[in-house]
Formats: structure tokens, C-alpha cells, sequence
């Protein structure tokens, strides 16, 4: 491997989403990453359709998405040959990923307690839904779960009608990255001490702690923020305007950029109007505001709007589906579309001016380093 992160060792024990997210961004940093699977393996290999076909294997995109750049052995953690093996992974490891339930490895000995006996360096990452503590640590969780709990939900989709969760498993993903970050920092201080750690992430945690600006809305004035569909709480205009051929978003971050959309959409006189000069009128008089700007916009093509506001530096955007973003001349050109031995997938965000060419290869079949 190569990478920041080569020479790196990790063992995940962990299926479905957050825990493999993690392990594999450390193995796009350049980590080895060997995925121990039950025999029967990770349940994702079978969430399709749709599949990707290997010839002789087929798993579902959705494993692919989330293991790239592993190794797979296979290990029954119930029977004392499993144990064993995986002790015997642990004993020259850095890393331990998991996502059982609370106390779930302990009958196996695979614990934090016991495998850092065997191996006092190693850094355990413990993914749970709630937790190693508090009232919740028994349960499972569940990613669209874990949105209905944190309030996320409760800030998206449109002001009237049940809310909305968020389109992919944020919350998972998100979790994934708070703990690749996270075992990061422990390995930072293993350097100085010697010794490594447990690290307790949780779904319900990490949600909370996304909730950024919403949740300091509600601290600063002790009234829960509502679902405002696409408007933003404390921008305006900041939000999806309609074309005569579609819908694009319009996003100003400030007084000039507003200007700016003002005469460019001939509303000259709402540029210096008093009643929206700031940002606190504008956010105060959102739906007025919006019905005025989305009169105009309405009988634009998307096209010359975009370009329209692009040209007087208004930030705008289109609304892309996937097949529109794998063409977007900018996907292309940061080679967001890896072809991995005639396996296509999606490259990490890294970009290290040391290792320009990080390198990624497919989710491995099950079992393929045994």
C-alpha cells in the first residue's frame, strides 16, 4: 500500500455501513485493511439489486460502495479456530474496527479488555448506535432511526407533511468519518505514550453533533427549529427558484451577492429596499421575499440563469442526478470516477501533494486472503 497512512494495520470487525466507512477511508489513506467476515459475510454483499458480477462472485454495489481497498478472511468468531485466528490478526495490528452490540465480543474474547492484554498498542474503535453508556447502549441502531432521534429530521423536507430523512445514510457515514478521525488522534498519541485506547463512537452522538447552526439556533433561544423545506434559517435568499424548465438553487451569503441577483433579475428597486437591506429583514421576510425573486426566475431557462449569476458572481448551482454528476466537467477533472481493474467506483476526496497518486483497488470477494 501506499499512502499516509502505510505501514498501518487495521482489522475490522464490522459490517454494514458506518464501521466499514471507516475502515475504508483509513484505506484510502494507504492503512492495510483486513475485513474479518463471518463465512456467510457481510450482510451488504447481498443488498442488491443491483449487483456487480466478478464472474465467478456477485455482490451488491451497495458492499462496494464501502469496502474498497480491503483484504477479506473469514473467521467464525463461535468456534475457538475463529477466535484464535483473529487473535493471532490483533497480536500484530494497530487498528480494530467494530460495530457489535455492547458486550457482543466479549464471550469471544475479543474485547478491548482482552485483545489489549495481547496487544497494549492497539487502537479499539468500539460503533455502536448509542454508545458504550447511558439508557440507550442496549439497543441497535439504526441509521434512519438515529435521523428521527437527533432532531435531523426534524429540520428536513417541507414545512408541511411528514418529515423527511436525509437521501443516503448519513448518519452512518458520518459516524464512519467522526471515528476514522478519531483513531487518527489515537495513533497521534500512541507515538508519544506508547499505548493504545478505546474509543467509544456512537450514531446518536455523532448525529447530534452535525446538527451545527440548528443546534445553536436552539441553545441561543431555547425555540426548536422547524422544517422550512428549501429555505435556509439564517440566509436569505438562500434556496431552490423555479425555471421555465426546471428548478436550480440560489445561495447569496451576503449583501452585495443580493444585490447583485436584484439587478440581474431587473429588480432593481429590492436591491437598496429597506425592508431587505440586511440579512435579518431578508430572513425575517423570507416568503415574501422568495415569491418576488421566484416571479422573475420562473421565466428563465436554468442555463442562462446559471450562467446569468455566474457572471455577476451570484452563487447559483444546478440540481444534479447522478448520471448528470458523473458528466459534470468538474467531476471529471478532480477524477472522481475511478475504473479499478474495470470496476468502476467512486475516489476519496484526498489529495495530498506527497502522494498525488493514492492508490484504490475493488471491494474484495469474501474470503480472498484466507
Amino acid at each position: 500500500m501506499s499512502g499516509p497512512l502505510a505501514g498501518i494495520r487495521v482489522i475490522e470487525l464490522a459490517r454494514i455501513l458506518a464501521g466499514p466507512w471507516a475502515g475504508q477511508t483509513l484505506a484510502d489513506l494507504g492503512a492495510e485493511v483486513i475485513k474479518v467476515e463471518a463465512p456467510e459475510g457481510d450482510d451488504t454483499r447481498r443488498w442488491g439489486p443491483p449487483f456487480i458480477d466478478r464472474g465467478d462472485t456477485q455482490e451488491a454495489a451497495y458492499f462496494h460502495a464501502t469496502n474498497r481497498g480491503k483484504a477479506s478472511v473469514t473467521a467464525d468468531f463461535r468456534t475457538p479456530e475463529g477466535q484464535q485466528k483473529t487473535r493471532e490478526l490483533v497480536a500484530g495490528a494497530d487498528v480494530l474496527i467494530e460495530n457489535f452490540k455492547v458486550g457482543g465480543l466479549a464471550k469471544y474474547g475479543l474485547d478491548y479488555a482482552s485483545l489489549s492484554a495481547l496487544n497494549p498498542g492497539l487502537i479499539y474503535c468500539s460503533i455502536t448506535g448509542f454508545g458504550q453508556t447511558g439508557p440507550y447502549a442496549h439497543r441497535a441502531g439504526y441509521d434512519y432511526i438515529i435521523q428521527g432521534m437527533s432532531g435531523l429530521m426534524s429540520v428536513t423536507g417541507p414545512a408541511e407533511g411528514m418529515p423527511h430523512k436525509v437521501g443516503v445514510a448519513v448518519t452512518d457515514i458520518i459516524t464512519g468519518i467522526y471515528a476514522s478521525t478519531a483513531i487518527l488522534a489515537a495513533l497521534h498519541e500512541r507515538t508519544r505514550t506508547g499505548l493504545g485506547q478505546h474509543i467509544d463512537l456512537a450514531l446518536m452522538d455523532s448525529a447530534v453533533a452535525i446538527m451545527a447552526n440548528q443546534a445553536m439556533n436552539y441553545l441561543a433561544t431555547g425555540t426548536a427549529p422547524t422544517r422550512l423545506g428549501n429555505f435556509h434559517p439564517n440566509l436569505a435568499p438562500y434556496q431552490v427558484v423555479p425555471c421555465c424548465d426546471g428548478h436550480i438553487i440560489i445561495a447569496t451569503g451576503n449583501d452585495a451577492q443580493y444585490q447583485r441577483l436584484c439587478n440581474l433579475l431587473g429588480l432593481e428597486a429590492l436591491a437598496e429596499h429597506p425592508d431587505y437591506q440586511n440579512n435579518a429583514k431578508r430572513v425575517s421576510r423570507g416568503t415574501e421575499l422568495s415569491d418576488l425573486i421566484c416571479e422573475k426566475t420562473q421565466n428563465w431557462a436554468k442555463d442562462a440563469l446559471l450562467t446569468a449569476c455566474e457572471s455577476q458572481g451570484v452563487p447559483a448551482g444546478p440540481i444534479n442526478d447522478m448520471a448528470e454528476v458523473f458528466a459534470d466537467p468538474q467531476v471529471i477533472a478532480r477524477g472522481l470516477e475511478l475504473d479499478m481493474q474495470g470496476m468502476k467506483g467512486v475516489r476519496s476526496p484526498f489529495n495530498f501533494s506527497a502522494h498525488p497518486d493514492l492508490q484504490h483497488s475493488p471491494a474484495p470477494k469474501l474470503g480472498a486472503d484466507d
